[in-house]
């Protein structure tokens, strides 16, 4: 069927932003200014920490809403760092990407469907009671019945528990999953009898803090040293934690005192803040990759329905100047569809910049004067409304109108991308790297299944069949050598569906006072809270 033009978008819902489009050559050029023009002005025109943090209390300015101390639906990367503050799981991803033992100190993989568990004897939670392998048994079946959560797309197929003692069980699985020991480090452990199939708001963790004032609306939390945890004792007593959305407000506080660290950060305000006195910044390569993700929930005869059309619209996009002069070198155009750096992922082409070839294949595939709208969450990447008013104006080169549509934080994208609210053509979106393996982010957004569509549990709703089977069977596989040369066969052929109309991998920047010491920046964009160190 031959491809017909987009109708015109749908008026904008009430409560998000439709973002002007100005013209390319003044973006890029204001682009290089504009953090620094926004640093100058005054922090009370924004929403902002008030009041420096006392000697011993620990300030953090996140740029996105922690709505949830737990992870169930809410897992941005810096929300990371302090949901496991409070809560903890089985297994951790450390430095260089290693798995380390946290809950657990046994984790080993006795058969190829099997894995024998024993929780550490000293493990505790909060109120002093001890981790149990009910309560191991109740997290897997909470998260298994959460819906919407990227967190199950990561898993092919979520353990069963068989106790064996009191500390100790098995996880079993159908078929095996060689990597099921860094999954584990994505479901937080929480009392049986508190625990439900939502994030939960309240309730007592095993981590070096627990929480003493919240206020979730408006992401402020106020965490204590946990007096009973069984861990080596956290070296800062109390952490506060702010959501500061303007990127200039979170620089104006820092510089001030009132701030100690922030995250996501520009190069333009890094920029502003590298030499500062009083001010260090911290940076590491990524493992999160950050997409314009096509909607593959159009229907038979809509344009993006054909993988033809999706790769002419890719021409259009000139990822070297958005990496250059909007990002401004802080980013890697995307080679592969997962990051280089985890362990398995292999290169399978780049994005081509040719504005006359995507005006000639659209033509020739009846696909001329399309009407794409993009739609993405605030603070999902750093300088996120610059790149998606540049792409607009890249598109209106080659004859196709774009309509931007911005979410607030914890404003209602999810059911966007679950394909239950509004229509939508491109996603801004990021996804972490959450085990250092290739294998889990090509399952967490390649993996879906016609079972997992009619739940809303994939990925913008990608289900194509053959890519899905042979990562099943990659999945399974249990010697490393042969996993990844299956790896890279499901790798290339995702990269011929053209799932993205551009991506890049973003470098891993905070910045913190010289008063915080000893905070050891990961690539998965977290850190270990209890580590921190203020200098007096």
């Amino acid at each position: 069927m031959t491809p017909t033009p987009f109708s015109a978008p749908p008026p904008e819902p009430p409560g998000h932003a439709s973002l002007p489009a100005p013209a390319r050559r003044t973006l890029l050029r204001w682009s290089a200014v504009g953090g620094a023009s926004l640093a100058l002005g005054p922090l009370s025109a924004c929403a902002g920490p008030t009041g420096a943090p006392g000697p011993g209390t620990l300030t953090l300015g996140l740029n996105r809403s922690l709505i949830s101390l737990d992870n169930k639906l809410n897992q941005f990367d810096a929300a990371v760092t302090v949901q496991r503050a409070v809560r903890q799981a089985l297994t951790r991803i450390g430095p260089g990407m290693k798995r380390e033992l946290v809950l657990a100190d046994r984790f080993t993989m006795t058969a190829p469907t099997t894995w024998t568990v024993r929780l550490h004897a000293e493990a505790r939670y909060s109120d002093g009671s001890p981790v149990t392998v009910e309560d191991v048994t109740t997290a897997l079946k909470m998260y298994g019945e959460v819906n919407g959560s990227f967190l199950l797309g990561l898993f092919p197929e979520l353990p069963s528990v068989e106790k064996t003692g009191d500390r100790t069980f098995l996880l079993h699985t159908e078929r095996p999953v060689p990597v099921l020991d860094r999954l584990m480090a994505n479901i937080h452990i929480t009392p049986a009898a508190a625990n439900k199939p939502e994030e939960l708001q309240s309730g007592v963790g095993s981590g070096p803090y627990t929480v003493v004032k919240a206020n979730s609306g408006v992401g402020e939390y106020t965490l204590a040293r946990n007096t009973r945890y069984w861990g080596g004792r956290p070296r800062v007593d109390t952490v506060r934690v702010r959501f500061v959305p303007e990127e200039s407000s979170r620089v104006i506080a820092l510089r001030s005192g009132e701030l100690d660290v922030v995250d996501t950060l520009t190069p333009d305000s890094a920029e502003q803040l590298t030499g500062l006195p009083g001010v260090a910044l911290q940076e590491t390569s990524g493992v999160r990759i950050c997409q314009l993700f096509y909607n593959f929930r159009k229907p038979k005869g809509s344009p993006l329905a054909d993988a033809r059309v999706r790769r002419a619209l890719t021409y259009a996009v000139d990822g070297e100047s958005l990496v250059k002069d909007v990002l401004t070198g802080s980013a890697e155009e995307a080679q592969g569809v997962v990051p280089l750096a985890l362990e398995g992922a292999v290169r399978t082409g780049t994005y081509t910049y040719d504005p006359k070839k995507a005006k000639a294949q659209l033509k020739s595939l009846g696909a001329e004067g399309l009407r794409i709208r993009i739609i993405w969450e605030s603070g999902e990447f750093a300088a996120d409304a610059s790149v998606m008013e540049a792409v607009v104006d890249m598109f209106r080169d080659i004859g196709v109108r774009a309509s931007l549509l911005q979410f607030e934080p914890g404003g209602d994208i999810l059911k966007w991308r679950q394909g239950r609210a509004g229509d939508w053509d491109v996603i801004g979106n990021g996804y972490p790297g959450t085990t250092g393996q290739a294998l889990t982010s090509l399952q967490g957004m390649y993996g879906g299944t016609a079972a997992k569509e009619r739940s809303r549990d994939t990925y913008m709703g990608y289900v194509v069949p053959d890519v899905q089977r042979w990562l099943a069977d990659a999945g399974t596989e249990t010697d490393t050598a042969a996993r990844d040369r299956k790896l890279a066969v499901v790798q290339h052929a995702v990269w011929g569906t053209w799932p993205s109309l551009w991506a890049f991998v973003p470098k891993t920047m905070l910045a913190r006072r010289d008063r915080v010491s000893d905070l050891g920046l990961l690539q998965l964009n977290s850190y270990d809270l209890s580590a921190v160190r203020l200098e007096s």
